[in-house]
């Protein structure tokens, strides 16, 4: 081994350079082989700190999204719901939408796939380098209450202002009271022409006054979700309730 290597190993990891400094040796073995110039050398040097940083990054967001274990659009099964076809599907995926920062809300009965085609964009969305947070309207909430109160709350705040994409589940699924209507109203006034918002609903536009106690707040909400957004109606079977697990066997005794 080269007496160089261990002073520009040190030398990267001061510069902060760590995949260089952590696969120095490969990498300088990998790059021999080929003999390259200066200039070649130099370039396959910094694409892998590149590619390892990419990397990094990549797994980071995945974390800080917060998905659910079930997101890969590949496996979505369309025999279990309607409204949504392959082809509507593939171009969803493709995020034009996203950089246009428009928003989509996908509303239907419990278990349609709702949560899995939002999580399954948000997936997509990471590995292309955006940055997605996937949130329970509870968590949202939560969130709100508490920003001004704790210091871990201030920081999920920030977070959330700051991403591309914003997943927010189960909307309306349950009644919400004044106070937290308000805030989450203040919350969506703040983000909703910055970032684009996928809203997974069970209740219709129109039932989202009961739910919120308040059709002029129902109605201000609305209006800025849907200024520029694609409604998207799920219909179908449960597929958790064709698919449900059971702890017993299917043999009969």
């Amino acid at each position: 081994m080269s007496q160089y290597i261990p002073q520009i190993r040190r030398q990267a990891s001061r510069l902060r350079l760590s995949g260089i400094a952590g696969n120095l040796p490969y990498l300088l073995e990998e790059i021999a082989r080929s003999s390259p110039s200066y200039d070649e050398f130099l370039f396959h040097l910094f694409s892998y700190e590149v590619r390892e940083r990419d990397v990094k990054q990549e797994i980071l967001r995945m974390k800080l999204a917060r998905l659910p274990l079930n997101h890969d659009l590949d496996q979505y099964d369309f025999a279990f719901s309607s409204g949504l076809g392959p082809t509507q599907l593939n171009q969803l995926r493709e995020l034009n939408w996203l950089d246009q920062c428009y928003n989509l809300m996908f509303s239907g009965p419990s278990g349609t796939g709702k949560t899995f085609i939002a999580a399954g964009l948000g997936f997509d969305a990471i590995r292309r380098g955006y940055k997605v947070y996937f949130r329970n309207i509870n968590d949202i909430l939560a969130t709100l209450r508490l920003r001004e109160l704790t210091p871990s709350a201030a920081k999920e705040y920030k977070r959330l202002t700051e991403a591309q994409l914003m997943i927010i589940d189960d909307v309306m699924s349950l009644s919400v009271n004044k106070e937290d209507g308000e805030r989450f109203f203040v919350f969506i006034n703040q983000n909703f022409e910055t970032t684009s918002l996928v809203i997974t609903t069970n209740k219709s536009p129109a039932e989202w006054a009961k739910s919120l106690n308040d059709e002029t707040l129902a109605t201000a909400l609305l209006d800025r979700l849907l200024y520029k957004c694609q409604l998207i109606q799920l219909q179908g079977k449960s597929y958790r309730m064709q698919n449900r697990k059971t702890i017993f066997n299917d043999l009969e005794e």
